[in-house]
C-alpha cells in the first residue's frame, strides 16, 4: 500500500498505476511487486538533479539528446531554451519526449509530451523564479516566464530502480493505457 507522499501530487489529474516495468524474463525483474519504490524517489531525485537529458525527434524522425537546465514542480518539469535549437524545434512540431537523469546506476527515465508555454500566471512564474535562482545561483526573473517561452513536460510512463533488476519499478499514468 502507498502512502500519500508516495503517490504523485495532487495537482496530477490521477495517481499512476504502480508495477514492474516490461523487460524480457531474461533482465531478471521479479513477479511480486514487494520491493517497488516509492513514487517520492522519483520526485527526490528529480528535484535535485542539475540537468535533465531530453531526447527529441526531429520532423524526420531523427533523434536527438541534449541536457537542459530545469526545475521540477508538482511533478512536471519546466524547462526553457532559445528557440534557435534544435531540440526547441523538434519540440514545437512533435511534443513526444524522453527525460532521463544523468546516472546508468540509479535510473530515473521519463515518457511523455513537453508543450511551449505561452505564459503563466504570476505565483507558479515566482515559484519558477525563486527555485531555478535557488537551484542554479542564476535564473529568468518572474516577468521572464509570465512572458512565455518555456516548456512543460508532463510524463506518461515513469521508470526507476536503484538495484536492478530487484526494485525496478513503473508507474502509467492512466490517460496513456
Amino acid at each position: 500500500m502507498t502512502s500519500a507522499k508516495d503517490t504523485p501530487n495532487e495537482t496530477s489529474p490521477q495517481a499512476p498505476r504502480v508495477g514492474r516495468p516490461r523487460m524480457p524474463r531474461a533482465y531478471g525483474l521479479p513477479t511480486h511487486t514487494r520491493g517497488l519504490l516509492p513514487w517520492s524517489h522519483v520526485v527526490e531525485r528529480m528535484r535535485e538533479a542539475r540537468a535533465y537529458w531530453i531526447s527529441t525527434a526531429s520532423p524526420d524522425g531523427r533523434p536527438h539528446a541534449t541536457p537542459v537546465d530545469g526545475v521540477w514542480l508538482e511533478d512536471r518539469l519546466y524547462f526553457g531554451g532559445d528557440p534557435g535549437t534544435r531540440w526547441y524545434r523538434d519540440l514545437a512540431a512533435n511534443p513526444a519526449v524522453c527525460v532521463h537523469l544523468d546516472s546508468s546506476a540509479e535510473v530515473v527515465i521519463l515518457h511523455g509530451e513537453a508543450h511551449l508555454l505561452p505564459g503563466m500566471e504570476r505565483s507558479l512564474a515566482v515559484q519558477l523564479a525563486e527555485a531555478s535562482n535557488q537551484k542554479y545561483g542564476y535564473g529568468a526573473k518572474p516577468e521572464d516566464y509570465e512572458a512565455g517561452g518555456s516548456f512543460v513536460f508532463s510524463p506518461s510512463v515513469v521508470i526507476a530502480w536503484k538495484k536492478f533488476p530487484n526494485d525496478a519499478t513503473r508507474w502509467q499514468f492512466p490517460e496513456t493505457e
